[in-house]
């Protein structure tokens, strides 16, 4: 594909949105009917519709609308690419622009547009981040890192990063965990590397591995809210560890009996049923549901469809999972809440509630991981009871 093509392929997928398709699933229906595009044509395109995302506002300001060819617009010349170049229509480049569309407006002036978030979420950030509001903002518009996690029950870290650099792929320790690596250069080699193959890594936020290196070694374990199971497969790493799984919603773990199988992970998965019988738990962990707002890079639709009211629900739905999660908790053991969420009302707010709900649990550790370039945001605290 030309560049041109892809700018036109962005465009496509972005109009196949405004009806409210998520951005993953526009995108997997235009490669289905898009088979010539490559690899590095995919890559390129879901960059284009992932950065405007992440800079819709900044988008639409420079474009003058929030049409889909304005919003590529606006970003391209934000970005300082040949516009001529990439809108003359040969190759199936989109037509070229016109006389209204070359009229580009002063840079923006207001934080909401500096910021590309939604009106009523701005003061969220400056209330939970204060001086640090400024830079989370602005990191959340570029790109995430690619992490790894080191199966450290299998391979050393040294060991693995020679490995993978004989598959093409350079990575350079990560310093917010010990078993965290980020990728520098063959990120699309992962999947088919025998590294990732043989379960010698994982792809996870460095910050996700940190929230579970945090964790006391050995014991019964819980990861209450598995999701896809990352967090479990991290905990089961350890040897000294037993480890459950569970999920509101068991779907979401159906891939985790393979990641375990090919980690030599020992994961039991649990029903909701199953667990007042199979408790107590030296450690649950409660990965909560949240807004996604340290992970935005990621998952940059969410901060458009967020409300206020779901905002509202999110934190209900944490209040709930905190006391009904401390009911396993084991005498003289361990209550984990994390999420990676950057806003104070699910986080710090959250954990007030609970011990103003339970007097007799305190706070005994209690850390926030910013938003950066080694790892996205996320907020971890410990309970224990007197």
């Amino acid at each position: 594909m030309t560049p041109g093509a892809r700018v036109a392929a962005a465009i496509e997928i972005l109009h196949d949105m405004t009806d409210g398709l998520a951005a993953e699933q526009a995108l997997t229906r235009w490669a289905r009917r898009s088979r010539f595009a490559g690899s590095k044509d995919r890559a390129a395109i879901r960059d284009y519709v992932f950065d405007v995302l992440r800079q819709r506002r900044t988008a639409a300001h420079y474009g003058k609308s929030d049409s889909p060819r304005a919003l590529m617009i606006g970003l391209l010349y934000a970005q300082g690419a040949d516009l001529d170049a990439l809108f003359n229509a040969e190759g199936h480049a989109p037509v070229a622009l016109t006389e209204a569309e070359k009229s580009f407006p002063n840079p923006p002036t207001d934080d909401a547009t500096l910021s590309n978030l939604p009106d009523w979420l701005a003061p969220h950030f400056d209330r939970s981040l204060g001086a640090l509001s400024g830079a989370t903002k602005q990191a959340l518009q570029d790109r995430a890192p690619i992490c790894l996690r080191v199966n450290t029950s299998k391979i050393g870290r040294d060991e693995i990063c020679e490995n993978l650099r004989s598959e093409g792929i350079e990575t350079a320790l990560n310093p917010i965990c010990d078993t965290a690596l980020t990728v520098l250069k063959g990120a699309r080699k992962i999947r088919n590397s025998n590294a990732y193959l043989e379960g010698l890594v994982e792809l996870q936020d460095a910050s996700s591995q940190a929230v579970v290196a945090a964790l006391p070694s050995g014991g019964k374990v819980l990861d209450y809210c598995a999701g896809g199971g990352g967090k479990a497969l991290a905990l089961a790493a350890d040897p000294g560890r037993q480890v459950w799984a569970h999920d509101i919603e068991p779907r979401r773990m159906s891939d985790l009996p393979a990641r375990a199988h090919r980690a030599d992970a020992q994961i039991t998965q649990i029903a909701t049923s199953e667990l007042s019988q199979t408790a107590p738990f030296d450690v649950v962990l409660c990965d909560a549901p949240c807004s996604g707002s340290g992970a935005w890079r990621r998952a940059a639709q969410s901060k458009w469809t967020l409300t206020p009211e779901r905002l509202v629900e999110l934190t209900e739905i944490q209040d709930d999972i905190l006391d009904n999660a401390s009911l396993l908790v084991a005498e003289g053991g361990m209550l984990c809440f994390a999420t990676c969420s950057v806003l104070k009302v699910e986080n710090e707010d959250r954990v007030t509630a609970f011990c103003q709900r339970n007097p007799a649990w305190k706070v005994s550790y209690q850390s926030r991981f910013n938003v950066g370039p080694q790892g996205d945001g996320f907020f971890a605290a410990h309970l224990t009871r007197d």
